[in-house]
């Protein structure tokens, strides 16, 4: 039984990480370039949305994966 929690945490502690930094890498990106260019707001803000919402995806299948743990 302890097995099963141990695997459960590690497979979505695990799948947490990446989307995680990727997430905070598109929003400092995002903000970095609407820095350099504020008129450009509306080109930046759908994409990266819309990328965020991809790596966020990703957590979610890590999620999954882990409930799926028996």
């Amino acid at each position: 039984m302890e097995s099963v929690m141990l695997a459960k945490a590690l497979a979505i502690g695990i799948g947490a990480i990446g989307p995680g930094l990727g997430i905070g890498l598109i929003g400092a990106k995002a903000m970095e370039a609407i820095g350099r260019n504020p008129e450009a707001v509306g080109k930046i803000l759908v994409p990266m949305l819309l990328i965020a919402a991809f790596a966020e995806a990703i957590a979610i299948y890590a999620l999954v994966i882990a409930f799926s743990i028996k």
